[in-house]
């Protein structure tokens, strides 16, 4: 049976992260969530790997679980790599996944003799380049799975308009058959990465990054197999591209999905861009070139090529047999709208936790709880809100240069940016 895995947070051990990401709270939400497979994050921070080996136990199949929970973890950090390569400082961060607290303290002492620094932040900065922290990895573990997080980030990820490179061979170069997935990060969709013709034998994987417990799971990955194929199954499944889908983030949320500087308050659409160009208007400065920006540079087909369309409510290509994807608006942030409030506000908490207490986890309440259920919980007005979500009728203002971008629910007066779609069943994430 299919489960969902978000492999990619953080500890309460990361700069700028609640404090109340520890095991316990992390297994909460992930039943919660809908969560069947949790990413530990932050692994190689001292602390934080100490506090994991007393609070989880490995169960044989390279997963660990607490207190006999339902919800398995796998350990995972992400590491940042600041280097000089080919006449040009590179900025990526990468995830790194290992199946044992063995493999990961073996990594830990290996950064510790290239004199990296563990212990002052969960997310380590260290002066490895990324093909040889690749390396190191694979000569401590040779399942080691080593993906390049939010791969389209400017300044951060591997495709990176800021720092990054042109292709992942650039990068790894003698070791590029190693990568077996690249991680989409919250400004692109999978749609976007099918145009990158270096993609087609990689698995693409989505992921939340959270920094907080509520962002659990806001992008994540489902998993044809089952649990019990443990840490081996999972590394098959993206070894193989065998992975079911994902669960997307709407990428204009993100907060690089347009060109832009905040500062000026200057936006560009790639139709903006190639009318205007990228230095800004108002200070005469370079924009920060977006994803969509950055993937039009590097796609080596057209998005006609793609052939894209949407079969009970899962994004897929005529052209390619790729994985399907849905587009979902987190529950809190519906509830939080129509409570005309923040996500955060403990009014919109309580409400969540009644639906996902009565009616089941938050992935199954989004796609397959028949509204007339939700309406009798929480009323009508958030039931229409998930009506809403499963349909595509959302208003969206892209986020550029650092600044999220806004999806609505209700349009108040503005004429929607997003044709309906049908609205999804359950499907993918049987």
């Amino acid at each position: 049976m299919a489960y969902v895995a978000d492999l990619h947070i953080h500890s309460r051990y990361s700069r700028a992260c609640s404090q109340q990401l520890n095991v316990p709270n992390l297994v909460e939400w992930a039943k919660l969530k809908g969560i069947g497979v949790l990413g530990t994050g932050d692994c190689l921070h001292p602390l934080w790997f100490a506090e994991l080996k007393s609070q989880l136990e490995e169960d044989g199949s390279g997963f660990m679980v607490h207190d006999s929970s339902d919800v398995k973890f796998v350990l995972t950090v992400e590491v940042a790599s600041i280097y000089s390569h080919k006449g040009s400082v590179r900025r990526i961060h990468n995830i790194i996944l290992l199946p044992s607290f063995e493999s990961a303290g073996k990594l830990q002492q290996a950064l510790l003799a290239k004199r990296a620094t563990l212990s002052s932040d969960g997310r380590p900065i260290v002066g490895i380049p990324s093909k040889e922290l690749l390396r190191i990895c694979l000569e401590i573990e040779k399942n080691a799975i080593f993906i390049p997080a939010h791969a389209w980030t400017p300044w951060f990820g591997i495709f990176g308009s800021q720092s990054g490179y042109d292709s992942l061979e650039e990068c790894f170069e003698d070791l590029t058959e190693y990568i077996y997935a690249i991680e989409t990060g919250l400004s692109s969709d999978p749609a976007m990465n099918w145009r990158i013709k270096e993609l087609d034998s990689r698995s693409i994987i989505s992921c939340s990054d959270a920094h907080s417990l509520p962002n659990l799971g806001r992008e994540a990955t489902v998993f044809a197999g089952s649990l019990e194929s443990g840490y081996s199954g999972m590394f098959r499944d993206i070894k193989e591209q065998k992975i079911a889908g994902t669960i997307e983030f709407y990428p204009e949320e993100g907060k690089y999905h347009y060109t832009g500087h905040r500062s000026c308050n200057v936006k560009y659409s790639p139709e903006d861009t190639k009318a205007k160009g990228t230095k800004c208007p108002v200070c005469g400065r370079g924009l920060t070139v977006g994803v969509m920006e950055r993937v039009e540079d590097l796609a080596g087909r057209s998005v006609g090529e793609l052939g894209e369309f949407r079969e009970n409510g899962v994004v897929k290509s005529k052209s390619f047999d790729r994985p399907g994807y849905r587009m979902l608006v987190p529950l809190l942030q519906i509830i939080a709208e129509v409570f005309g409030t923040a996500p955060t506000a403990q009014r919109v908490l309580n409400e969540y936790k009644k639906l996902t207490t009565s009616l089941g986890s938050e992935i199954k309440i989004l796609t397959k709880i028949d509204t007339e259920e939700i309406a009798k919980i929480s009323g009508p007005k958030v039931a229409e809100g998930v009506d809403k979500v499963r349909k595509g009728e959302l208003v969206i203002d892209p986020g550029y240069d650092g600044v999220y971008g806004v999806v609505k629910i209700w349009d108040h007066g503005k004429e929607t940016t997003k044709e309906a779609e049908e609205a999804p069943q359950l499907g993918l994430f049987d």
